[in-house]
Order: C-alpha cells, then sequence, then structure tokens
C-alpha cells in the first residue's frame, strides 16, 4: 500500500513507451478471495529503444505468483517484483518475446472498487484512469494498445453471466460446477478500456441494423427482476447508434454492444470497449417511479459512453493530459444529441446554468486549471468540470468558428487520420487547420490557460451616419500559477434587433464579422455597422456561443425588448430570467429593511406573453416561467444576505407571477 505523495507527473516530461505490446490473451477464473489471472502478452520493444533495455511495468498492491518469458520460468535475479512495480532487468534482444504472469487476487476485500472487485455477488472490474494495474503488472498507460482475448471462468450457478470485451468467441461448461466464455476483441485499445463482468444479471435484448446493413445484437444485463425498467435507455442506445451514423458517419464496428448495470458500481458509467458498465440509476427507470429529470440523464449518458466508442475507444487518448480530448469532445456530442432529441433551447439553458454553477466556480477558485493541465499528482484528480464542461465549449466554439459542414469535413478527417491511435489535443486541432482551412494556434491557448475571459461591450449611434458602432474588449482574469494572460479568438454569435422585434440585416466591413457571429481574437476592437436606420437593440453572446462573462450594461427597456422579441431562444430566456434576478435582487434588499417590493408589471407582462405564446416550445415556456431560485438570489447579492428576505420576496414573486397568469395560466 502506498505511504509516500505521489509525484507530480508533467507534460513536458512525456516520453514514448519503450516497450509496447501487440496481444493480450488473459485467462481470469473468478473466485472470491482467491481469484487467479495469467496474462500472457506479445510484447515488441518500441523503435529507438535499445536492446537490453529493461521493462518497467506497472502494479498497485499485486502478488505476483509466476513470470515466464517465451515459455520459461525466470531466474528470481532475472526481475525484480515489488507491489508496485515490476522489473525486467535484462529483456531478450529479440525484437519482440513472450511474457507470461500470473497473479492472484482477492475481489471480494478489493474495497478500493478499482481494477476487478466483487460486491453483492457480482464480479466487476473499473480500470479507468490506472486500475488495469491492480489485476495484472502491465504498461498501464494510454498509448499502449493491443488486441485482447479473454477467457473468463466461473461458477456456474453463482456466475452464469460471464462477459468481457468484444465478440464472444467460444463458451461451455467446465469440471466442478464451474463453466466458461471466451471474448476477443479486434480492435486496439489501451488497458483502461478492459473490462470483465461476471454474476447473476438478467438481460433486456434487442437488435440493431447498422447504415451498412450489419445485425448488431444489444444486451443490457440487469440485477435480477429489473429487465423491465431497462426499457427506456435501449431505446436511447438504439437512438444514440442512429443519430451517430447520421451526423458524424460512425458505425458501431462489434458483432455485439452490451451494457452492464449494477447498484454497485461506484462510478457514474464507463466506456469499457463493448462493454459499457453503469451505476443502474443511469438505467432504470418507469414512469411510475422516475422523473422528467431521470429520463433525460438516462438518455444522455446512454448516449455519452456510447458515443466514446469512437471518441474516446477508436481514437483514445496519447496520455491522461490529453482527457479532455475524449471527454470534451464526446460531452459536445452527447449534447447534441440530446438537444437533437428534446428542446434545442431548454438543453443549451441547463447546459449553461450547469456550466455556470460548476466550471465558471471552479475557474474562478483556488482550483482554477486549464483544461488541458500541465502537471497533476492524483490522475483521478482530472476528472474536473473544467475538463468536461469547458473541454465541450471548446469543440462548440470550433464548431461555430468554422461553420457545420467544415466541422463534420475535419472530424471526418480527424477520424481517418487517427483511427487506432493514440491522439493528442494538436493532433484534433490540425485536423480543422487541413480540412477547414483554418490557423488555429491562437485558439490552442483556450486548452492552455485557466479562468473565465470577460468580455466589455459598449455601443454607439451616430443617427446622422445612420452608423452602429460596437466596442468589444476581452481580459483573461489572473489564476493560480498563471499571471500571463494572451487573448484568445471568442466566436460572439449575435444579432440587432429592430423597433418591431426582427432582426436585422447585418452589413460590416470588418473581417472580424462573419455572417451572424464576431471573432473577437483581440484585446479590443471598434466594429461599425452601416445602413442602420434606427439604433438597434443587442443580442450578444447568443446561444451562449463562448464561455465567457459578458460585462454589458443594457437598459431594463431593451432587456424586456429582447424578452419580448430575440430570435434566439437563449437570449431571450436570459434576458428574461437576468432581469428578474435583478428584481428579486433589488426587491430582497428593500425587503432586509422592511420595505416593500415588488416585480414591475413591464417583466410580468413579458413574462405572461411568453407563456400564452403558442409559437414558442412548451419546455421552453416553463424554463422562463421559472424564476431565478432563493439560492440564486442569494449568490447575486454576495456577502450580505438576509435569507428571509430572499425567501420573501421570492415567495412574493411567484405569487405575483401566478396573479398576473390568472385562471389562463392555470389551464396552461
Amino acid at each position: 500500500m502506498r505511504t509516500t505523495t505521489a509525484p507530480t507527473v508533467h507534460l513536458k516530461d512525456y516520453t514514448p513507451p519503450t516497450y509496447l505490446i501487440d496481444t493480450v490473451k488473459m485467462v481470469v477464473k473468478l473466485s472470491p478471495d482467491a481469484t487467479e489471472v495469467v496474462t500472457t502478452t506479445k510484447v515488441r520493444r518500441s523503435a529507438g529503444t535499445e536492446a537490453g533495455t529493461p521493462l518497467i511495468w506497472d502494479g498497485d498492491e499485486l502478488a505476483l505468483e509466476a513470470i515466464l518469458l517465451d515459455g520459461a520460468t525466470l531466474d528470481g535475479e532475472a526481475y525484480t517484483a515489488t507491489e508496485e512495480q515490476l522489473t525486467l532487468h535484462n529483456p531478450p534482444e529479440a525484437e519482440t518475446f513472450e511474457l507470461t504472469i500470473t497473479t492472484r487476487l482477492a475481489p471480494k476485500t478489493n474495497t478500493k472498487l478499482m481494477g476487478l472487485y466483487q460486491s453483492n455477488g457480482v464480479f466487476c472490474t473499473q480500470c479507468e484512469a490506472e486500475g488495469f494495474r491492480r489485476i495484472t503488472y502491465f504498461a498501464d498507460r494510454p498509448d499502449v494498445l493491443a488486441v485482447y482475448t479473454v477467457r473468463v471462468e466461473g461458477d456456474a450457478k453463482e456466475c452464469p453471466v460471464l462477459l468481457s470485451n468484444g465478440n464472444p468467441v467460444e463458451s461451455g461448461a467446465l469440471e466442478d460446477g464451474r463453466h466458461f466464455a471466451t471474448w476477443h476483441d479486434p480492435h486496439p485499445k489501451p488497458s483502461y478500456l478492459f473490462a470483465l463482468v461476471g454474476g447473476k444479471l438478467d438481460a433486456f435484448s434487442d437488435t440493431f441494423k447498422t447504415a451498412s446493413g450489419k445485425e448488431v445484437a444489444l444486451n443490457i444485463y440487469v440485477e435480477p427482476g429489473k429487465a423491465p425498467k431497462a426499457a427506456y435507455a435501449m431505446d436511447a442506445l438504439k437512438r444514440s447508434m442512429v443519430w451517430d451514423e447520421k451526423e458524424y458517419g460512425r458505425e458501431y464496428d462489434l458483432d455485439v454492444f452490451n451494457i452492464v448495470a449494477v447498484s454497485d458500481f461506484n462510478m457514474g458509467a464507463m466506456e469499457n470497449k463493448g462493454l459499457n458498465v453503469f451505476n443502474d440509476k443511469y438505467v432504470l427507470a418507469d414512469e411510475d417511479t422516475a422523473t422528467d429529470a431521470d429520463f433525460a440523464n438516462i438518455e444522455a449518458i446512454i448516449a455519452h459512453e456510447y458515443f466514446h466508442n469512437w471518441t474516446g475507444n477508436r481514437i483514445t487518448c496519447r496520455d491522461w493530459f490529453q482527457l479532455c480530448l475524449k471527454e470534451g469532445l464526446t460531452v459536445y456530442r452527447d449534447q447534441e444529441f440530446s438537444a437533437d432529441q428534446r428542446s434545442r433551447p431548454v438543453q443549451r439553458i441547463q447546459q449553461v446554468r450547469g456550466l455556470k454553477a460548476g466550471q465558471f466556480t471552479e475557474d474562478a477558485g483556488p482550483l482554477a486549471h486549464s483544461v488541458r493541465p500541465a502537471a497533476y499528482q492524483e490522475i483521478n484528480n482530472f476528472y474536473t468540470a473544467t475538463v468536461y464542461q469547458k473541454g465541450a465549449e471548446l469543440v462548440r466554439m470550433l464548431a461555430t468558428i468554422v461553420g457545420p459542414q467544415a466541422y463534420r469535413k475535419s472530424t471526418d478527417l480527424y477520424f481517418e487520420r487517427h483511427d487506432g491511435e493514440a491522439a493528442r489535443v494538436e493532433d484534433w486541432l490540425r485536423s480543422f487547420e487541413t480540412a477547414a482551412e483554418v490557423d488555429l494556434t491562437q485558439f490552442s491557448r483556450w486548452y492552455e490557460q485557466a479562468g473565465t475571459p470577460e468580455v466589455s461591450v459598449s455601443e454607439d449611434y451616430d443617427k446622422t451616419k445612420k452608423r452602429y458602432s460596437l466596442t468589444l474588449s476581452q481580459a483573461v482574469p489572473l489564476t493560480p500559477g498563471q499571471k500571463n494572460k494572451k487573448t484568445v479568438p471568442i466566436p460572439l454569435r449575435f444579432g440587432l434587433i429592430d423597433k418591431a422585434g426582427a432582426d436585422m440585416e447585418i452589413v460590416s466591413k470588418s473581417d472580424m464579422v462573419r455572417g451572424d457571429v464576431i471573432l473577437l481574437d483581440r484585446k479590443s476592437v471598434t466594429i461599425h455597422f452601416e445602413d442602420v436606420e434606427d439604433k438597434p437593440v443587442l443580442s450578444i453572446l447568443r446561444g451562449f456561443s463562448a464561455p465567457v462573462n459578458v460585462n454589458h450594461k443594457q437598459s431594463a427597456k431593451h432587456r424586456l425588448h429582447r424578452g419580448r422579441h430575440d430570435s434566439d431562444a437563449y437570449n431571450r430566456w436570459e434576458a428574461l430570467n437576468g432581469l428578474a434576478l435583478q428584481q428579486l435582487v433589488k426587491g430582497a434588499k428593500k425587503r432586509a429593511k422592511g420595505m416593500k417590493a415588488t416585480l414591475d408589471d413591464g417583466l410580468l407582462d413579458a413574462l405572461a406573453q411568453t407563456a400564452f405564446d403558442d409559437k414558442l416550445e412548451p419546455a421552453f415556456r416553463a424554463q422562463v416561467l421559472a424564476l431565478p431560485t432563493s439560492q440564486s438570489v442569494a449568490q447575486a447579492l454576495g456577502r450580505k444576505v438576509d435569507p428571509d428576505a430572499v425567501f420573501a420576496m421570492v415567495k412574493h414573486a411567484q405569487k405575483a407571477l401566478g396573479k398576473r397568469l390568472g385562471e389562463d395560466g392555470l389551464a396552461l
């Protein structure tokens, strides 16, 4: 067991593996207290590695039972084995050789729930990020990819279901009431994607025909008696497979896709190749016990883990510093899937709420770090809102900058170039530079710098020249360890709204204006718009097109105009919600002093107009009518908070809105 602080690992110190592994053959004999694991690997010396260079593999609380080199038992002086490392002092001079390692595990007492463990009678694995080294000594790093064949043996009564990655090859009975199942995954993968499950499980099964006509067997394994509750998850899975084929041209690549959902899985979900493992709260639901939010979460997480098949599995990370490459991209993909399945505006509102509550707070505090951090001590601390959520926003910005056609062309090139490889952020950006013909040197700073940029906005209108001028500036706040901040390209989707509430035609000679997007790539700039008959109402950061804070002192009158007419649903919600928050904060301050306060009639009228606008989606109207919470008001107030005044003001506002909606509101 480790008793010392782990050393700091730096991205700049990355070195390629000295030895690669081409194939892995495993025999796992399941037993709660004494599981035997025999792992045979075909090892290949990397190009540039001198013959005789020691082979050093990872371990974690392991006990070595036996080690063979090319079929012969090794002399004890030829290697050193500790709980945390195996060193082969003088490997063969041959370029390739075979290494067979036998370890013995106690899954029942593995309370770390990493590697192979048993809980509630079910054997299960979790190997991301560094769990495989708790099963056998191995080059447990994401840039070592191998083809796996796994034979799992277990008691036929206690473990009637035996699963691993890939396609089923063979199964049958053994002596003493045991049986076996062999699985083969033809696609090279890193060890963190290895998975194994054994236990008493029921299956909810279906099939899917891919775009090329291949039939895929689909199974969701659950604890006994729970299979009927997996129906919605299966439906979500099939819709995810269709969506990935249509939007990204990615077809599923195995004969079988299995999901295992158990109540004792300690992670939310894991994308192991062909064998996803979930905590069953993200799989099981029925209309009697689950909320709408439960169904939405199941749909999104099922999709996320399935989409990893290509963005994370077929193309994985060169090292853990590239975690945002697989997670940020896959979060963006599941967000877009959910937006297509449900209300796109509502999905975006919920995403931004989560982003601001989690990632913006992280970026503003002592734990601020870049999307691709430069160093770590504990890899499990890498799984942050910044890596996932801000990482997804970076992908969204790329899609906005290059446009939908160039985005698809760029992702196609990324898959073509790097399928079967362990890639870096640079590989991802280079695919865009080639396919979309853009220079992303400046954009790469988004991956390197922590902190949430602030965009300041000021306006000027010259009625005589019919010229509207927009001045934009950006600043990136200082964060721990980063004092010298550089400008980043910020895509600001925008619109100019006339008195009637319609979007004006945009006429500008600035090369920073690209259709309805301003690409702010410098510290400050003034952009002129010509032939503007009247001063417009600015709608900036439509769809929350960049993860930034906007400082724009817009009048309540203009906010209400946007709240009534903005063609961008997200900004329409933001205008009304932001104005409501301002008035609630103001009212809470008054009530704290014993004064009366209420919402302005103009805001109540705008909210009522939205509520009864049948042209708007019901889900969107519901979001608009959900006034800011007491927690939101308290956060906006800062340190000086009177909880009673906040509660009273929010309750009063809700009653005032209900009164304004009247009987028609109850019917709605």
